[in-house]
């Protein structure tokens, strides 16, 4: 019989068996949702929330697994948002799952996903990868719903490339021809979904919007108006100064703070559970949201 877990300290702490931001399969991650509680359980994360991109079809088998293993799987996804003309993520903490507006706001996301995939194959056939759409299915094996991680890994199999940062660089990334912006619904509107299905909407990894400090100023205002209640303080791995100045964005506007790895797949940087040592600061940890409670007991 597993031993009960420990409550989550009321801080921020270096080593909390927490990743609150993870993909699977589901999504654009390498491993299934049980391989991937499988790895969290190595790697002596306790607690973690599966936000796949777009999708919370993941969740049920991780959440099974998860308890199996003595562990707790909160709910998750993370959606596609524009503000100001800028693709910004925002993570949904779903502690009582999916609902309300946020079961069609999904549905819309995952047709925007399949409309998106398709330009992008159109593209990259014009640059001689052919059938490319069907190339990148096979890299993804199953039907979900596909990213540009995907078409990178055609591009690589193809010979095109020779790895998959050369993917971005030449046609994937920022400007470049695979680099299809999809019309997403707005941050505010998100955020509503959201609320509607009492979850927590938290700003995913603002430090990697390339913004002005005073531009991550504007966008944290319009969140927190929108209703968000928390921010990732701790993406992955993070510039420290850089961080203690987003603590301090955040005790301004008396928002939570998230933490997660935003892992993929195995042999990169990134592990689960494993990120920057947190700032010293005030601000308060999400999972002291009154929702997450029992999470966090």
């Amino acid at each position: 019989m597993s031993q009960p877990l420990p409550p989550l300290p009321d801080t921020f702490d270096a080593d909390l068996g927490l990743d609150l931001h993870m993909h699977s399969t589901a999504s654009d991650g390498a491993l299934s949702p049980q391989a991937l509680t499988d790895a969290c359980h190595a790697k002596g994360v306790t607690r973690f929330s599966l936000t796949d991109h777009d999708t919370v079809a993941g969740v049920a088998e991780a959440q099974r697994h998860a308890e199996s293993l003595g562990m707790r799987c909160l709910a998750g996804s993370e959606l596609s948002t524009l503000w100001r003309g800028i693709g910004i993520h925002v993570v949904a903490l779903l502690p009582e799952g999916a609902s309300g507006a946020l079961v069609p706001g999904l549905e819309a996301q995952a047709q925007a996903r399949v409309s998106r995939a398709q330009e992008i194959a159109r593209r990259l056939e014009k640059i001689g990868l052919e059938d490319a759409l069907a190339r990148a299915r096979a890299q993804a094996g199953s039907e979900r719903p596909l990213g540009r991680p995907d078409f990178a890994k055609a591009l690589v199999a193809a010979g095109v490339v020779p790895d998959m940062p050369t993917a971005f660089k030449k046609y994937l990334g920022a400007g470049k021809p695979g680099d299809v912006k999809t019309h997403w619904p707005y941050l505010s509107e998100v955020v509503e979904w959201i609320r509607d299905s009492q979850g927590i909407a938290v700003l995913a990894h603002p430090l990697r919007y390339r913004l002005t400090h005073r531009k991550r100023s504007q966008l944290l205002d319009s969140f927190r108006e929108a209703g968000g209640e928390a921010a990732e303080l701790i993406s992955g791995h993070q510039n420290a100064d850089v961080g203690r100045d987003l603590a301090r964005q955040l005790e301004a506007r008396d928002l939570m703070g998230s933490q997660g790895s935003d892992f993929h797949y195995p042999g990169g940087p990134l592990a689960p559970g494993v990120m920057s040592a947190p700032p010293r600061c005030s601000v308060t940890p999400v999972w002291r949201h009154p929702r997450l409670v029992t999470f966090a007991a």
